[in-house]
């Protein structure tokens, strides 16, 4: 919603905002939107946070904030939204709690998360599948 490459942006902004050091960014992909509800295509793309970082469920406290001061609202699942922000990856951290999933649960089903991770970290690994995101984006 509103401009998707202003809120792409800004979103990067307000991460170096709340103290991140956001280390890579990859380019900006558009896609169509993974949802049965109609809406215009996504921008999406990926940052590298880079150390220090706070523990994963202060990064994604953090996340949220961004989120909401970008307009945020979740009145619709998978609906049209300003800004999506989602914690993909935290080194070898599981997490698997309601508040934050690691790594995230759809993350190797999404092309849309693959192709531009891929782009900035081709070597990570996924800590549950122990593939790397390239091998995960051939697989999919």
């Amino acid at each position: 919603m509103s401009d998707r490459a202003a809120n792409l942006l800004l979103a990067v902004r307000g991460m170096m905002d709340a103290v991140f050091c956001v280390t890579r960014v990859s380019s900006i992909y558009e896609t169509q939107p993974v949802s049965t509800i109609e809406q215009p295509t996504f921008l999406n793309m990926v940052a590298e946070l880079g150390n220090p970082l706070p523990a994963p469920r202060q990064v994604m406290a953090r996340l949220l904030r961004i989120e909401f001061a970008l307009g945020r609202i979740r009145d619709i699942k998978d609906g049209p939204r300003t800004i999506d922000l989602d914690l993909l990856l935290y080194g070898d951290v599981e997490s698997h709690t309601e508040f934050l999933m690691l790594p995230h649960p759809r993350l190797h089903e999404r092309r849309f998360v693959l192709e531009p991770l891929a782009e900035i970290a081709p070597d990570a690994r996924h800590p549950v599948f122990k593939s790397t995101i390239r091998q995960l984006l051939e697989h999919l």
